[in-house]
């Protein structure tokens, strides 16, 4: 299996380079990820700017880009014409749930990626925690090829949390996040955290999987039609 890993925290994040560790045994690893830290930057593109590609220096082909993760996705296919099967994103250092999937530019790369008809699989963990995936990931990998889920999908957003004590199959939940807008400085800052507990009641929801000690593992698609609104309304 030729496998592409990238992410949103850098070419030099060591969650990038853990998830390389891990993929190794499963085929061919290249890499290609931001030269600088992309967070929160969701599935934006460079289309007016050149892109810079730099070789990095490590033991699997690999390269920096000056740009978003989507990007360096669509660099290793229409740029360098690289044969890949799977695309790889993370291990991000911080958790990818609810609502946050859409800022998220992990899964923005692992999108990027189904859109071009291969499988992806976005990894998060808690922030700073990045090395518990290490010990389920194998896990994690059987789950998703015996239960024949690669077989019916592209697309799975993967969070672990710090204790994990099972996987469970997930669906997009709410983050209850209490944003602020600070003044500092004559600047405003973003400021707030997620309420994980008030998702308690929605069971099997990603955010309710996480605070509940499970590994997360939610079938995602980029297709964004209201096929309930369209169907009422096409008729």
């Amino acid at each position: 299996m030729k496998i592409l890993i990238t992410n949103d925290d850098s070419i030099k994040s060591p969650g990038l380079w853990e998830l390389v560790r891990l993929a190794k045994a499963y085929g061919e690893i290249k890499v290609i990820a931001p030269a600088h830290e992309q967070s929160g930057k969701s599935h934006g593109i460079n289309i007016h700017d050149g892109l810079e590609l730099r070789k990095f220096d490590s033991e699997v082909k690999s390269f920096s880009l000056n740009s978003l993760p989507a990007d360096c996705v669509r660099v290793a296919s229409y740029g360098l014409d690289w044969e890949f099967d799977i695309v790889l994103s993370g291990i991000n250092n911080g958790l990818n749930l609810g609502e946050d999937i859409f800022y998220s530019g992990t899964c923005a790369a692992a999108t990027e990626a189904a859109m071009m008809g291969k499988k992806a699989l976005a990894f998060s963990a808690p922030p700073g925690a990045f090395k518990v995936v290490s010990t389920v990931f194998n896990e994690i990998m059987e789950f998703l090829i015996s239960s024949k889920l690669f077989e019916n999908g592209n697309l799975f957003n993967i969070n672990v949390p710090a204790k994990p004590k099972g996987i469970k199959l997930t669906f997009q939940g709410k983050n209850h996040y209490d944003t602020r807008f600070v003044p500092e400085d004559e600047l405003y800052y973003q400021r707030g955290r997620h309420h994980f507990e008030k998702e308690e009641a929605n069971i099997n929801s990603d955010v309710w999987a996480i605070y509940n000690n499970y590994i997360s593992v939610t079938p995602m698609n980029y297709d964004r039609t209201d096929y309930q609104i369209y169907q009422k309304f096409s008729k």
